[in-house]
């Protein structure tokens, strides 16, 4: 059981699992036990879309001063100060910044800790 009381539980639409990287609050009756994941085969047109890697981004906000979110950058992804900046500097005049990027499971937890951090920041498949 993951933290909140969710847990990763498969999506099914008719017979098929259609996505088992999801976290949600799974209806299982009240049982605290893991939800079976089942794996359906993908249709080879799905197995092309699974390949790209997923993608942080940080958006500019009217709240944060520019120096905390270059703090938070170095935090979390271990990144050196002149790294961070240029990371920041592009939140700032470009509106957004591609911060990190990895699997589905490794951008949703890099998207919390920014959330938990108060910065803006959504995740999305890169193109």
């Amino acid at each position: 059981m993951r933290p909140g009381g969710l847990r990763r539980c498969a999506i099914r639409a008719g017979e098929h699992v259609v996505d088992t990287a999801v976290t949600v609050a799974c209806n299982d009756g009240g049982m605290t036990s893991p939800a079976e994941i089942e794996r359906a085969q993908l249709e080879p047109d799905v197995l092309g879309t699974e390949d790209k890697p997923w993608v942080t981004v940080v958006w500019n906000d009217p709240v944060n001063l520019m120096s905390y979110v270059t703090y938070v950058l170095q935090r979390i992804f271990g990144y050196t100060r002149d790294h961070a900046t240029k990371l920041m500097l592009d939140v700032h005049h470009k509106g957004r910044a591609v911060v990190s990027s990895g699997s589905k499971e490794k951008v949703e937890g890099d998207v919390a800790k920014l959330h938990a951090a108060g910065l803006w920041a959504t995740m999305q498949k890169d193109s």
